[in-house]
């Protein structure tokens, strides 16, 4: 990932390299647990709810600064390509787990190996790519937020939670086919919400209070064709849907924040919703108040 290899020196790039080939070619077996390392490989913990993680949601983003520069990284030189064309591409996709889990993607994120996320060599950060494997047709829609792989061969590494979508833990890499999700595909690109399995807060915590009971406060209203709303998170435990809750409730300016609600008709998950909106593009419309008011963007909600 570029984020690791920057501002370090060219010695210690070079030792990394080598290590990194060492270890792929010991894994070529099929003993390799993931990513680039043998430290790294799944949680000690998996969440019990992976199959309902849904794919990204593709919207307009605006393009980082830093990572969407040329670059060299092990002695290969990359351009990214912001020029909105369509990219495909087939090749081998890799998985990074617990070794980044937590640290800093190459736009300053925090990499989230139960996010559907994915790090590529030249396409825009953040964009949306569709990956399918080859083998098994399985396919998953991703938000690239972070540089890598540099490995011959390799097109892209994907996120724990994305690989384990398409059936590659066990490999550790696969034969796939890269697409990206242009701005021209956005518009008909499904509506899924987003799944957070870590405690979500908003920009700068406030003061501790006392955690109530989580109940189900879904407005019991009649809904109007297309009809949607807008998801600031969700979580297995019921306790930090409560805690995001009445943290956004004081940030999110009014009248948004009057329906602000925690839903629990998706099973086990505890989803943190905003609305409903009559349609996608009223909600859209409030996507930039609530992101700047709590300091992370909402994602489009289906009912």
């Amino acid at each position: 990932m570029l984020f690791f290899v920057k501002n370090i020196r060219l010695g210690f790039v070079f030792i990394f390299f080598v290590a990194v080939l060492l270890i792929s070619g010991c894994s070529s077996g099929g003993s390799r647990s993931g990513g680039y390392y043998s430290t790294d490989g799944p949680p000690s913990d998996v969440p019990e709810n992976l199959d309902s993680v849904p794919d990204a949601v593709p919207r307009y983003e605006k393009l980082a600064r830093g990572p969407n520069k040329p670059y060299t990284v092990m002695g290969q030189n990359f351009v990214p390509d912001i020029s909105g064309q369509p990219y495909k591409k087939r090749g081998r996709a890799s998985w990074y787990g617990k070794k980044f889990h937590g640290r800093k993607t190459s736009n300053g994120e925090t990499y989230d190996m139960f996010a559907m996320t994915a790090a590529h060599p030249t396409l825009p950060i953040p964009s949306y790519v569709r990956v399918t494997r080859v083998s098994n047709g399985k396919s998953v829609v991703l938000r690239v937020n972070d540089r890598g792989p540099f490995l011959h061969g390799r097109v892209i590494d994907l996120s724990y939670v994305a690989a384990y979508k398409l059936g590659m833990l066990g490999p550790g890499s696969t034969e796939v086919v890269v697409e990206r999700v242009t701005p021209d595909d956005m518009n008909q690109a499904p509506i899924r919400p987003m799944v957070v399995d870590a405690p979500a807060t908003v920009a700068q915590p406030l003061p501790a209070f006392a955690v109530a009971p989580v109940t189900s406060r879904s407005p019991q209203v009649k809904l109007s064709p297309g009809a949607v709303y807008l998801q600031i998170g969700a979580f297995t435990q019921p306790s930090n849907a409560q805690q995001l809750l009445e943290q956004a409730s004081q940030r999110i300016p009014s009248p948004l924040n009057q329906s602000l609600h925690i839903d629990k008709q998706a099973g086990p998950i505890y989803r943190v919703r905003i609305g409903p909106f009559a349609n996608r593009q009223i909600a859209l419309e409030s996507v930039e108040p609530i992101e700047q008011s709590i300091g992370h963007t909402p994602s489009i909600s289906l009912p």
